[in-house]
């Protein structure tokens, strides 16, 4: 994917396409990303505190809710891992409250790690410009590589005199103009990239691309129009408490949590009600405990619609959006199928992804009829 052109900054733009050329950690991604914020914020002098803020708010949600690696020794990473250990904020929190805690936070630590993140990434992300510097030329000290990164031409940001983290970069007024008229192709293109990395970090992580940032609202109407119809036809009891569903309670889980599977596939779908929904959160139930119990709820389900016409119809409409697999469909939903067919065929699909989702880190989780463990 190539960047497009512009007048008098042709070699510009193609040591832009080599930016992320050679990636061992994801701190190029993130400054990158935390530059393109700031300058569509109306800024071209932004200091390492904003950026490396931006930094984190950014990865938050891919670290802890997602539970993305983001490399072998990422100090991001452990930052955001130290800062969700001594913090309430939740995994889902939106980007404002993290960046809010932050500006606010006195932590040791935290001063530490983000002042470590400085020592290189403001430096190197601009290495495919200055082809003159090589080896023992970034073997010096931080003032003394600002002065010699400063007498470079053609640049993207320029340094003001080191002083923590309120160094500042100053964003060059063709860059500026740059970053505004090409935007999307930008957002685009670093989406893109940073795919690539993540993918090769998280080889068995589904669905990387919904993951780079907050989900939007997932809409589940029709699987739980699905159920709500089945509620009508007779009483059905949630999988965690046994206890029975109404509509005005009913909330749509994902067995094996949205935030690993990225999908709102109909096989991984079933009614609980709106607290234990909540209690649960992002975690794994219990294996042992809750699966034969999913596999009944959804037997049911499945007799159910091979013997009312209106929840057969109910089906297909969830199907058309909720179950994209024909394979899958017809390995599960196939007609003539026992209770303990139905469970073999379902464990199939499920189990490899709910392992996958353990191996990621998530965690084990059994409903206790208060907030759960």
């Amino acid at each position: 994917m190539q960047l497009p052109s512009s007048d008098n900054m042709e070699i510009e733009v193609q040591y832009l396409n080599h930016l992320f050329d050679k990636t061992s950690e994801c701190y190029k991604f993130f400054w990158f990303q935390a530059i393109l914020t700031k300058v569509l914020e109306g800024k071209d002098v932004i200091t390492y505190e904003e950026l490396i803020d931006e930094m984190i708010a950014d990865a938050w949600y891919m670290v802890t809710e997602y539970h993305l690696n983001m490399g072998p020794k990422d100090t991001l990473e452990r930052l955001v891992h130290h800062i969700s250990g001594i913090s309430s904020i939740k995994s889902s929190e939106k980007k404002e409250k993290v960046l809010d805690y932050l500006k606010q936070c006195e932590d040791k630590e935290v001063a530490q790690k983000k002042r470590t993140l400085t020592y290189h990434v403001p430096y190197r992300l601009q290495a495919p410009f200055m082809e003159t510097m090589k080896g023992d030329a970034w073997n010096v000290s931080e003032g003394n590589l600002i002065a010699r990164i400063n007498r470079e031409k053609r640049l993207m940001y320029y340094f003001s005199d080191l002083n923590g983290m309120q160094t500042e970069i100053h964003i060059q007024p063709e860059w500026v103009k740059y970053i505004h008229k090409n935007q999307e192709i930008l957002k685009g293109w670093l989406k893109y990239n940073m795919i690539m990395y993540l993918q090769k970090r998280n080889p068995s992580v589904p669905g990387i691309s919904d993951k780079l940032k907050a989900p939007e609202v997932r809409k589940l109407d029709k699987v739980q129009k699905y159920w709500k119809l089945l509620l009508k036809l007779g009483p059905v009891r949630e999988i965690y408490g046994d206890e029975i569903i109404t509509e005005k309670d009913i909330s749509i889980d994902h067995f094996v949590p949205w935030s690993y599977v990225a999908h709102d596939e109909f096989w991984n779908l079933h009614p609980t009600k709106r607290e234990i929904n909540s209690s649960k959160s992002n975690n794994l139930p219990d294996w042992d405990i809750y699966f034969s119990k999913l596999c009944r709820l959804e037997y049911y389900s499945y007799e159910m619609m091979n013997t009312c016409e209106s929840v057969m119809e109910a089906f297909e409409i969830c199907a058309s959006e909720h179950l994209n697999s024909n394979e899958i469909r017809g390995r599960i939903y196939k007609k003539g199928l026992s209770l303990s067919e139905f469970s073999n065929a379902l464990e199939e699909v499920v189990q490899p992804v709910y392992q996958s989702a353990k191996n990621c880190g998530f965690q084990n989780w059994i409903y206790t009829g208060d907030n759960g463990i």
